[in-house]
C-alpha cells in the first residue's frame, strides 16, 4: 500500500488541511475499511476503481468515482471493489464554507456527488482529476479550482476558528460551556454556528477530536492499558471512553485494536 501526504499552498492553508494519496492492488487492501470521524469533511476522487459503502449488515452502496463526504459521527464502513487509486482533498473543520453551495449541516454521513455541489464544473474538475498522470497534476488541477472560487467575501469566522483551535489543542477535553465562556458568546449561538459553519456542534467535534487522540495514542503505543488510556484523555471512567469508542468506531477498543486500526487512521492522515 502506497500512501503520500502533501501541504497545500499557502493562500489555501486556512481551508484546506492536506492531501493525500492512496494506491494499493486488492490483494494488500483489508476487504472492508473502517472510516473513523476526524471532524473533516474530504473530496474523494478514485482514479481507480470503486467503493462500496456498508450502510449496514444487509444494505450497501456503490460510491461515485467524484465525491464530498460530509461531516462523519458515526463509523464508515467501505470495501474496495478492486485496484484503489485515490486522491483526497481533506479541508480544515471549517474549510468547506467558502466552496458549498449546500447546507453543511444536511450532509452529514453523506457522499455528495461533485455535480450536484458544483454542478457542470463539478462534472469538469471531477473528469481532469481522474485522467491526470500523477499526484503532483492533480493538487495543481485541483487548487486552481478551489483558488477560483475564493473570493475577498470568504472571510473565516474568527470565533468558530478560535473555538476549534481550543479543542484542537486541548484534545476535546473542554465543555462546551467553558468554550462559550472562553469566547465570550453563549451557548446556543456558538452551536448554531458551528452547525452551519462545520456541520457539527462543538460537543460533536470535542468528542470527535478527543477519539482521535486516543486512536493515535494506541497506534503509538503510548499507553500500557486500556484504563489509562481513558483517564489520559480524561473520560469519566472506562465505562464512558467505551461508549464513546463504540460510537465512533463501531467496536470496542479491544475489538478495535488489532487489523482495523491502522487503516482506520490512513483517513485521518494528519494534523
Amino acid at each position: 500500500m502506497n500512501h503520500n501526504i502533501f501541504e497545500p499552498q499557502e493562500s489555501l492553508k486556512q481551508w484546506v488541511k492536506c492531501y493525500w494519496n492512496l494506491e494499493s492492488d486488492l490483494e494488500n487492501t483489508p476487504r472492508k475499511n473502517t472510516i473513523v470521524p476526524d471532524g473533516t469533511m474530504k473530496l474523494i476522487f478514485h482514479y481507480g476503481d470503486t467503493y462500496k459503502h456498508h450502510v449496514n449488515a444487509k444494505e450497501s452502496t456503490i460510491l461515485p468515482r467524484c465525491f464530498l463526504i460530509g461531516q462523519l459521527t458515526k463509523p464508515y464502513v467501505v470495501e474496495p471493489l478492486g485496484t484503489t487509486g485515490s486522491f483526497v482533498v481533506r479541508f480544515q473543520p471549517n474549510g468547506l464554507l467558502p466552496f458549498a453551495n449546500i447546507a453543511i449541516k444536511e450532509i452529514q454521513n453523506t457522499a455528495v456527488p461533485l455535480h450536484q455541489l458544483f454542478g457542470n464544473d463539478g462534472d469538469k474538475i471531477g473528469a481532469q482529476i481522474l485522467n491526470a498522470n500523477n499526484t503532483a497534476q492533480r493538487i495543481k488541477l485541483i487548487e486552481t479550482f478551489l483558488l477560483e472560487r475564493l473570493t475577498e467575501k470568504n472571510v473565516i469566522d474568527s470565533i468558530v476558528k478560535d473555538t476549534i483551535d481550543t479543542i484542537i489543542e486541548a484534545n476535546g477535553q473542554f465543555s462546551v460551556n467553558e468554550l462559550s465562556e472562553k469566547n465570550n458568546i453563549n451557548r446556543r449561538q456558538l452551536t448554531r454556528k458551528f452547525s452551519s459553519t462545520i456541520g457539527l456542534s462543538p460537543k460533536q467535534l470535542s468528542k470527535t477530536i478527543r477519539i482521535q487522540n486516543a486512536l493515535k495514542s494506541l497506534l503509538n503505543n503510548e499507553v500500557t492499558s486500556l484504563t489509562d488510556l481513558a483517564y489520559k484523555n480524561e473520560y469519566f471512567d472506562q465505562a464512558h471512553f467505551i461508549k464513546d469508542f463504540k460510537e465512533f468506531t463501531g467496536l470496542t477498543p479491544k475489538e478495535f485494536y488489532g487489523s482495523d486500526l491502522k487503516m482506520s487512521l490512513i483517513f485521518d492522515s494528519k494534523d
